[in-house]
C-alpha cells in the first residue's frame, strides 16, 4: 500500500531523508510545470520548483493537515513564483530594461512542455496546441496558475483557493476571465 502525501510530510517533519525523495519524486513534474505556466522560463521554473521542496523541508513540521499536502505544497510553490515575479518587475523597472512582461508574446513563448498531442496527430491540432498555449502565456500570472491547477491538475476550485490564498469566487472570475482571453486569442489565430 501507498504511502500518503501527508504520512510523508510528517516523516519529512522528523528529517527523513527517503520520505522527502518519495515527495520529490512523485511531485517534481507537475511543479515544474506548475512553475513554468507562472515564469515561462524553463531555468527559473527548475529553480523554483526545486526551492519549493526545500521549503517542503524546512516547513514539513508546519503541515497541520488542514488541506491535503499538494494544496500546501502548491501554495508554497505559488507563492515562490509570484514573489519572484515581483522581484524581477522591481529590477526591471529600476534598470529600465524589458522582459517577459513586454509585449513581445514571441518571447514568452518557447516550445512548451504542453501535453503532446502524439505522433500521429493532425498539424491543425498542434497548431491549435501552440496557439493555446501561446495564449495562456499571455494571461497575468494568477490566472495561468489558476487555469493550470484546473486543467493540469484537475484541482477544484476550493482547492485553487487554497493554493492561491483567494476566496473561489476570485478563482472563478480568474478562470472565467482566462477562458473568455483564450477564446478571444485563439479565435482571432
Amino acid at each position: 500500500m501507498e504511502i500518503s502525501d501527508e504520512a510523508l510530510c510528517e516523516r519529512v517533519a522528523r528529517r527523513d531523508d527517503e520520505a522527502l525523495a518519495t515527495l520529490v519524486a512523485r511531485y517534481q513534474e507537475r511543479a515544474y510545470r506548475l512553475a513554468w505556466s507562472i515564469l515561462r522560463d524553463a531555468e527559473e521554473a527548475r529553480d523554483l520548483s526545486q526551492d519549493a521542496f526545500v521549503r517542503v523541508w524546512e516547513a514539513a513540521g508546519s503541515f497541520r493537515g488542514q488541506a491535503k499536502f499538494s494544496t500546501w505544497f502548491y501554495r508554497i510553490l505559488v507563492n515562490l513564483c509570484l514573489d519572484h515575479r515581483r522581484r524581477q518587475r522591481w529590477w526591471r523597472r529600476l534598470v529600465g530594461g524589458s522582459g517577459p512582461d513586454s509585449d513581445s508574446s514571441e518571447a514568452l513563448v518557447e516550445k512548451l512542455p504542453a501535453p503532446d498531442p502524439g505522433p500521429g496527430a493532425e498539424l491543425g491540432k498542434d497548431e491549435m496546441m501552440q496557439r493555446v498555449w501561446a495564449a495562456v502565456g499571455r494571461l497575468s500570472p494568477q490566472q495561468r496558475a489558476a487555469v493550470v491547477l484546473h486543467v493540469q491538475e484537475e484541482l477544484p476550485t476550493r482547492e485553487i483557493a487554497a493554493v492561491l490564498r483567494c476566496s473561489e469566487a476570485t478563482v472563478r472570475v480568474h478562470l472565467h476571465r482566462a477562458v473568455a482571453a483564450l477564446r478571444q486569442s485563439v479565435g482571432r489565430g
